[in-house]
């Protein structure tokens, strides 16, 4: 059942409202998903595009705290972007589960996600595991939804060499 703030339950809601409601969260999906996707896809303007153009709450623990997505992106860039041999040195995969979005009104929402995460890391021959906990904040801009609030909580990680004589092929990517 899909609740709002204000206490109002799906059943209370006109066929018309619910359908409304469906199409936000599904929207707000299809955000989380591109924001992810840019992740993975190496593309800082999607990745930016994905927050507001305003102040911003992120907290992705120990790759910092930022007061906007600008500061982030650039980051983001430094690390996605970075090339070793002229392959990209770290390849990451997103995958998110398990979403729950509560509408607050037309225009605003909350969301938790659960990310299963996976590097690999060419400079220093690694592989990180990571799960971790998503508490997001949603807003409608310019008639899209965006991230104005993104917090990221690790649940656990593991980080271990890869095998000797591993071998990474990156497909698509220089």
């Amino acid at each position: 059942m899909i609740h709002s703030e204000r206490g109002t339950d799906m059943a209370e809601r006109s066929l018309e409202q619910r359908t409304a409601d469906l199409e936000r969260i599904e929207a707000i999906k299809a955000l989380k998903y591109r924001y992810w996707r840019a992740c993975d896809g190496k593309d800082p303007a999607a990745f930016r595009d994905c927050f507001v153009k305003g102040p911003a709450s992120i907290d992705y623990g120990s790759l910092g705290t930022f007061e906007d997505a600008d500061e982030l992106a650039r980051v983001f860039a430094e690390i996605a972007l970075s090339e070793v041999g002229g392959r990209y040195a770290v390849l990451d995969m997103h995958h998110g589960f398990h979403p729950v979005i509560t509408l607050i009104d037309e225009v605003s929402a909350s969301g938790a996600w659960t990310l299963r995460f996976r590097q690999l890391n060419r400079v220093d021959g690694t592989e990180l595991l990571m799960t971790a906990e998503y508490d997001d904040a949603y807003v409608l801009e310019d008639g899209r939804w965006k991230m104005a609030k993104s917090h990221v909580r690790p649940l656990w990680t593991i980080r271990r060499p890869l095998p000797e004589g591993t071998e990474v092929t990156q497909l698509g990517w220089p």
